[in-house]
């Protein structure tokens, strides 16, 4: 299947991976996790300038990407080191 590449809707700044994640990162994403009221804090967040956070499945687990409010850095981490 190809990729396709989309235009982010905000900085990501510095991108960091926790090393528990190289597993996981290198596997395909699936589907986006966050309940309703997260997506629709995350379209808030960027009107108004607060971190973002998403949530996806891969075949290797879960994932959180945490971009900071100031979007100078973007953290990819395992929920249990959130």
């Amino acid at each position: 299947m190809p990729y396709q590449l989309m235009q982010p809707r905000f900085p990501l700044g510095r991108i960091f991976a926790t090393p528990a994640t190289s597993a996981v990162i290198t596997a395909a994403i699936g589907g986006d996790e966050l309940c309703a009221e997260d997506k629709q804090a995350n379209e808030n967040s960027l009107k108004d300038g607060t971190r973002l956070l998403s949530r996806y499945s891969t075949p290797g687990g879960s994932i959180y990407i945490i971009t900071e409010h100031d979007r100078s850095m973007t953290t990819i981490l395992l929920p249990s080191e959130y």
